[in-house]
Formats: structure tokens, sequence, C-alpha cells
């Protein structure tokens, strides 16, 4: 298994490899250059190391507003297209309540208590790659 830190691009973000899975955590300071730069860097390591989900870790953000929920968004659907699941892990629960004010519901994006059930809804190590096989761990 090849897990751990890749050094994809020049983010400031982390991207972990566990498994057939990428884990973000997403900062609570995200800017719109860092936000950009971490939407490339988590396409290109989709595409690089054909993951079959990313778990984004939301617990460190404790205030949400249009620009992250659409930041989001955008990483889920271009996760989607590169044909990766995503999973948003750690919302609380006054970040909920804003997105929903704020009209982002955010559909197709699905949502775990944890980084930890964000990884096991995905199927964790064993993910369905995007080439429709599945990894085999031994």
């Amino acid at each position: 298994m090849n897990d751990g830190f890749l050094s994809a691009g020049t983010g400031a973000v982390p991207v972990l490899k566990l498994g057939d899975v990428l884990l973000v955590t997403l900062p609570g300071d995200l800017h719109d250059g860092l936000a950009q730069q971490l939407q490339q860097d988590i396409g290109e390591a989709i595409t690089r190391h054909r993951v079959g989900g990313v778990v984004i870790d939301i617990s460190g953000v404790e205030i949400v507003d249009s620009f992250r929920g659409r930041v989001l968004a955008e990483i889920a659907a271009g996760a989607r297209l590169l044909a990766a699941r995503t999973v948003v892990a750690g919302m609380r629960p006054a970040v909920a309540l804003t997105l929903v004010e704020l009209g982002l519901t955010l559909p197709g994006l699905r949502t775990a208590l944890s980084a930890e059930a964000a990884i096991e809804l995905l199927g964790g190590p064993g993910v369905v790659r995007p080439a429709g096989r599945r990894r085999e761990d031994g």
C-alpha cells in the first residue's frame, strides 16, 4: 500500500492518501488563492493516484460563508467528473445551519460526522477505482 502525504502542487493544505481515498483537512482561514490551489491539487492527486474517494475534513472550520460553501461544491463536482466520490466530514451544527440559511444545500455531496466515518462510507481501502476494479489488499 502506498499511503502517506502527497506533496501535490505548492498548496499549504496537506493531501494524504489512505488506500484509495484522499484525506484533505480544510483550514479555517481558507482564502481565494489557497482554494484554487487546493482544487487543482486534489484534481491532480485523484488522477495521478487513481483514487476512488475524497474526504474533506472541515472539523476545524468554525465559520462558513458562501465562498467556502462554493469551494466544497466545486471540489466535489470536480472529483465527480474524475470518477471519485466526495464526503465532507466533521461539519459542526452551526456550519450546517449556516449553509442551509445561505441556500447552499450542496446536492450530491455526502456528509459524515468524522473522517473515520467518511472513509468507512467510501468503503475504506477497498474503494472501487475509476476503472471499476477493486484494489486488493495483501
